[in-house]
């Protein structure tokens, strides 16, 4: 499947930069276990909920699932090398619930999973790689939504924490940096409000699901999220280390509300859709995705934005980067000359620059991502990654 690499050169390292990120920033690249991983039932993997959901037919536009995805189960190590020669100073990936635990906390602990990650952060740490570890990016085991409705009972808060307690004891030791939920408002609105996630529940008029109710069940499974958090971390705190509190920024793009130019928050909320809120009028940039705008500006006015809001809080951006076709007739030098994505990359860099250059305490960036691979609904037709490999 792969022959050899063709690499992107460093976005980060190029000297046309207008300011610099200070000596210890971490810059990095981003990934998640359901759109990396494959091996999809190895070594005593149990089924999680995407697996399920993407080998039902009709759920994903070109059909693809992520059974092999880019098959980093097994093939890490070339992973990790490529990093290496990118010049990453840290790599966020998620673990696989499922992977550690395929029955949730009624069953046992799958050792062959704790091996796995604890060669994957063994081999990050000796290319001098930080590993920064996400416990949940979308998926959980199947086995908790077939015995209870996962996020729809409270339950779930329990095996939550009895799993963030497994990998805090298992990896604790060498991971400094953990996040508990990757875009838990997605996990909410996707799937129990549109229905366009699984599990797939929703009500007319936001979709047309055989099951669910639109106007209450997203705000449930908020609650259970927010309270498995607070569980985790406490089991942290008191188990284990006080850690480092910082806020993670998952930032690709910014949303305008029309006639509100001064009306950016009401009862210090943010106006707007949950991934975006106005600051001032944008010169904004299409890409491939109808919502998606390049508008750089943005980078820096939400981190200004959180840095008054939240004291000055460290911050971590923890996704950033350019959507793109999958073109089938791209050759080697379309892939090489990725202007679009170069320029996306160092625009939004340069805001991001400007806003610590004002005094923001962000101490790193994550590229989304490390290589092509499984976009959730768009399949293997969107393109959004650091480097290809053909």
């Amino acid at each position: 499947m792969f022959v050899f690499l063709i690499l992107i050169s460093p976005i980060w390292a190029t000297k046309e930069e207008h300011h610099s990120f200070p000596n210890n920033f971490l810059f990095g690249t981003a990934s998640s276990a359901y759109q990396f991983e494959g091996a999809y039932l190895s070594d005593g993997k149990g089924l999680n909920n995407w697996d399920v959901y993407t080998n039902t037919p009709g759920n994903i536009i070109d059909g693809s699932n992520g059974n092999l995805a880019i098959d980093h189960y097994h093939r890490y190590m070339e992973d990790i090398e490529l990093m290496h020669s990118l010049g990453v100073k840290s790599h966020r990936f998620s673990i696989s619930w499922a992977r550690i635990l395929p029955r949730g906390r009624h069953g046992g602990v799958n050792l062959p999973g704790i091996n796995f990650y604890n060669n994957l952060i063994d081999s990050l740490l000796d290319k001098g790689i930080k590993p920064f570890v996400t416990l949940s990016h979308y998926d959980l085991p199947q086995e908790l939504e077939d015995r209870y409705g996962s996020w729809l009972h409270k339950d779930i808060q329990e095996d939550f924490a009895y799993y963030a307690d497994v990998c805090f004891g298992a990896f604790g030791d060498r991971v400094q940096y953990w996040a508990t939920f990757n875009e838990p408002n997605i996990i909410a609105m996707q799937g129990y409000r549109t229905g366009l996630y699984p599990p797939s529940r929703c009500s007319k008029p936001f979709g047309n699901c055989t099951y669910g109710d639109s106007d209450k069940e997203p705000f449930i499974v908020a609650h259970n999220i927010i309270l498995s958090h607070m569980k985790a971390i406490k089991i942290y705190r008191t188990k284990y280390q006080n850690g480092l509190d910082f806020i993670g920024i998952n930032h690709y793009t910014t949303l305008t509300e029309g006639f509100a130019c001064q009306t950016g928050q009401k009862n210090e909320v943010p106006i707007g859709e949950p991934v975006g809120y106005l600051i001032r009028s944008f010169e904004r940039i299409k890409t491939v995705m109808e919502w998606y705008y390049v508008t750089p500006q943005g980078m820096e006015d939400m981190v200004m934005y959180l840095k008054e809001r939240y004291n000055n809080k460290p911050i971590f951006v923890t996704e950033n980067g350019y959507p793109d076709e999958n073109w089938a007739n791209a050759t080697t030098k379309d892939f090489l000359y990725d202007i679009n994505r170069v320029n996306y990359m160092r625009s939004y860099l340069d805001s991001l620059a400007t806003a610590i250059s004002k005094g923001a305490d962000v101490r790193g960036y994550f590229a989304w991502a490390l290589l092509d691979n499984f976009e959730w609904l768009s399949g293997y037709t969107k393109r959004s990654q650091k480097a290809d490999v053909f």
